[in-house]
């Protein structure tokens, strides 16, 4: 992210998780939100994550704030990563509705995922496995998250498949 604007990589990998959880969810009870919607982690304390998970039990009664996501999902780069993994985190880990955290990187092709029932330990996925959403009940490749994405990773993970 550069002067506060994601760049293609970025897009691309927001985009492409937003698409598979919005196709999976048709019908459903959850949506997925962009970064353009607030989520309210304290009572004076707003932040826009990459992309949120909430359902229709969401307590908030402003329609540009969500209070109650599941997931919340950042797409790290050099100029947000630090802040991802700290002050967003523990702002983000306090909410009582939340269930899962996902860090993906967007320079290498690395999901971390910690998961309040596993008492926010991480997991890594790398292209090649899967990353379970298990309160939507959702199951994404870890190359379709990337998908379109380049960078070293994802370039050598497809010249291996014959890509």
């Amino acid at each position: 992210m550069r002067n506060g604007r994601a760049g293609a990589n970025h897009n691309r990998i927001a985009g492409n998780l937003y698409a598979l959880i919005w196709s999976h969810q048709r019908g459903k009870p959850c949506e997925p939100m962009t970064s353009d919607m607030l989520v309210k982690t304290t009572a004076q304390r707003f932040r826009y994550p990459d992309l949120m998970v909430v359902c229709e039990d969401d307590a908030s009664q402003n329609t540009y704030v969500r209070e109650n996501p599941t997931l919340i999902v950042e797409v790290l780069s050099g100029s947000t990563h630090r802040k991802d993994k700290t002050e967003k985190r523990a702002e983000y880990l306090a909410l009582p509705s939340l269930l899962k955290y996902m860090l993906i990187e967007q320079d290498i092709a690395e999901v971390v995922v910690q998961r309040r029932s596993e008492t926010w330990r991480s997991s890594y996925y790398y292209p090649g496995s899967e990353v379970s959403i298990e309160s939507i009940g959702l199951t994404v490749a870890v190359e379709a998250i990337y998908e379109r994405v380049d960078n070293a990773d994802m370039r050598a993970f497809w010249a291996e498949k014959g890509e």
